[in-house]
């Protein structure tokens, strides 16, 4: 599984100053599933984001970070989450030896990939229940014809 330092932000409904975090996270081997701070992401086509959260269903915009410290969008605000695991990293990323602190609060983050929730909820079976029984019973073939 390729481990990453990532950025990660809420994006539904909150227009880039939504929480964001800054830590390891893995992807699985297709790269299309995403294991962030407990959290399984899925690709999403949103009107915002690239990836949901596919137990609660949120758009998260998810990338690399930036070389130059200017993760949040410019028109984002708010400080960044960055999980202490990856202070080290990410100061040589971003050419650096000291955090600003105005800028991160330090947080300690779940770098476990949970493929168990992943699993349960990928797989999870659909009843009759699960769908509107109109539709599910609706026969196109009879219909009038205009």
């Amino acid at each position: 599984m390729k481990t990453e330092i990532l950025y990660v932000e809420l994006i539904q409904q909150f227009d880039h100053r939504g929480s964001a975090w800054i830590g390891y996270g893995q992807f699985s081997k297709s790269g299309r599933t995403v294991y962030f701070n407990g959290k399984v992401f899925g690709r999403g086509q949103g009107t915002i984001g690239n990836h949901v959260d596919i137990e609660g269903g949120e758009e998260y915009w998810i990338s690399g970070v930036k070389k130059n410290g200017e993760d949040r969008h410019k028109y984002g605000s708010g400080k960044i989450f960055l999980d202490k695991s990856v202070v080290e990293d990410y100061l040589k990323i971003i050419g650096e030896t000291k955090l600003p602190k105005n800028k991160f609060s330090l947080v300690d983050l779940d770098n476990v990939p949970n493929k168990k929730l992943s699993r349960e909820i990928e797989n999870k079976k659909f009843t009759e229940d699960s769908f509107d029984r109109e539709l599910l019973h609706k026969n196109n073939y009879n219909s009038p014809q205009k």
